[in-house]
């Protein structure tokens, strides 16, 4: 059995086990989520560099050979993926050393982090459309608590609207997974792919196309699905705001990847079209409602679905130019939403408000936490060299390729529009004036905790300069992983091989 496709669900499930054991020692709960937030970071790139290499990794479990028994299988995409989700973990562990409060941490805050990694990697690397659900609800239970964490009644609201949503995507993707396996026979996703082109029934294939596209789209918050998110996502501490932000949404967005290019992908006039169309309704539904805000996180909310919209056109446009942009567009969004989200959390340290009316001055008394927010902000807007600009520009490339001139006019409009949300932060947030009576000098406690924030902060700034100015190298790898895609017949071999 490969170790590198177990690791990324034993790491994070030992973590949560042995901080358990430690339930009053909340500093060994603490560094014990950094070294296996690290540790999963490491596999991840391992397993990535692996599978590059290789190819595609199976790992049968129990003994029993697919489509018989439970298969983890990791393709480039999955492996970035994972790779991604122990970079996220990482960065909001050591961001949470200094925002995490203790009656969180007395709660379990840090074993509930581990246990949603857990669920995270489980969803990129599962074999099985069953156990894509199981791993969809340890993330429910696990997000929900989270959620629901410091028992404030905003929390408690955003808690209810967020599992009340999710609990019916549940009901609906456990009811296409039932008509599949009664129609098939299996629910391999490699089994399945054979089966249902075999399948003389295509009225039956869109139903059930629907259906999934219903269920991961509520998950993804797409169009006009996506009412819970920005009802929730403001709700709980910054650095599960930022947890959730880089990769619950994502979760589904890859769930939706994988079905439409593995196993709905015989109706793609029909199928596709529809997702392109989708696409454009989540950016401009987003970044419309963003322009309304004038709360921090609640305009961050409303850019995560404008961002599922520019992923999805990759998807809805179906090529591989297009798939790699969206790949790209992917590992962009996941690590510069995090960071803004991350970097509401210190804002909100600063000026004691996550209201923009509220805040001001941060410019002229914190120039290099300025500098990040501004780093980060012009990436998601798609500003030139940074890693956004690239990603849009994939998208906008394969839009034209294909003359779908009309996404391509969406996601341009989009664009300037996202610039001008992250603007009116900037303008309010930092280069304003503060309000009378207000102050943005930390108080001499609280210095040192802000320069712990700022850490993560910087080293995703980084990365996302690094990714923009070094793009070539990342787009060649997320060119395989679109090719790996768009041929299923390679994902199928390497789970079903023994048995042929």
């Amino acid at each position: 059995m490969n170790l590198l496709l177990v690791l990324p669900l034993v790491v994070p499930l030992a973590a949560a086990g042995v901080s358990l054991l430690f339930w009053g020692r909340r500093r060994v709960q603490r560094w014990l989520t950094v070294v296996s937030s690290a540790s999963l970071l490491a596999v991840g790139v391992a397993l990535l560099l692996q599978v590059r290499a290789e190819g595609i990794q199976v790992a049968e479990l129990g003994s029993w050979p697919a489509p018989f028994g439970i298969v983890l299988v990791a393709d480039l995409l999955s492996a970035i993926m994972v790779a991604l989700t122990g970079l996220i973990g990482l960065s909001v562990a050591l961001y949470s050393l200094a925002a995490v409060e203790a009656r969180h941490e007395a709660f379990g805050y840090f074993p509930l982090l581990q246990i949603l990694l857990l669920g995270v990697c489980g969803a990129f690397l599962t074999g099985d459309i069953f156990n894509l659900y199981v791993w969809f609800e340890v993330m429910l239970i696990a997000s929900f608590v989270l959620l629901a964490l410091g028992g404030r009644r905003s929390q408690i609201e955003g808690a209810l609207k967020y599992v009340a949503l999710n609990l019916i995507a549940s009901i609906i993707f456990v009811s296409a997974i039932g008509i599949l396996y009664g129609v098939t026979g299996t629910l391999n996703l490699a089994d399945l792919s054979l089966r249902l082109d075999e399948l003389a029934r295509p009225g039956l294939q869109t139903a059930l196309a629907m259906m999934f596209l219903t269920a991961f789209g509520i998950k993804a918050a797409i169009f006009p699905l996506f009412f819970w998110l920005p009802a929730s996502y403001h709700t709980p501490p910054a650095a599960v705001s930022a947890l959730f932000a880089g990769l619950l949404t994502k979760v589904g967005v890859y769930s939706l990847i994988r079905v439409f290019t593995l196993l709905f992908n015989d109706d793609v006039d029909y199928t596709h079209t529809l997702i392109l169309l989708i696409a454009g309704l989540t950016m401009m539904a987003g970044v419309l409602g963003a322009l309304a805000q004038r709360e921090f996180r609640r305009i961050l909310s409303f850019l995560i679905i404008s961002g599922v919209g520019f992923m999805l056109m990759g998807l809805g446009l179906f090529t591989q130019l297009a798939l790699a942009a969206t790949i790209f567009y992917l590992i962009h969004d996941i690590v510069v939403k995090t960071n803004l989200f991350l970097i509401s959390g210190v804002a909100r340290r600063i000026t004691g408000s996550y209201q923009l009316a509220e805040s001001g001055g941060m410019y002229r008394s914190h120039p290099f936490f300025s500098l990040l927010f501004l780093v980060a902000a012009l990436s998601l807007a798609g500003m030139p060299p940074l890693s956004g600009f690239l990603a849009k520009l994939g998208l906008v490339e394969a839009g034209l390729s294909e003359a779908q001139y009309g996404i391509v006019a969406v996601a341009l409009v989009a664009s300037l529009l996202t610039l001008l949300s992250v603007a009116r932060i900037w303008q309010e947030a930092f280069l304003k004036r503060p309000p009378e009576g207000s102050s943005t000098e930390a108080l001499p406690a609280s210095r040192w905790s802000l320069r712990v924030l700022q850490v993560p902060i910087a080293l995703l700034c980084l990365l996302t300069v690094i990714t923009g100015l070094a793009a070539q190298p990342i787009y060649e790898l997320t060119t395989e992983a679109a090719a790996q895609l768009l041929d299923p017949a390679g994902y199928v071999d390497a789970v079903l091989r023994p048995q042929q």
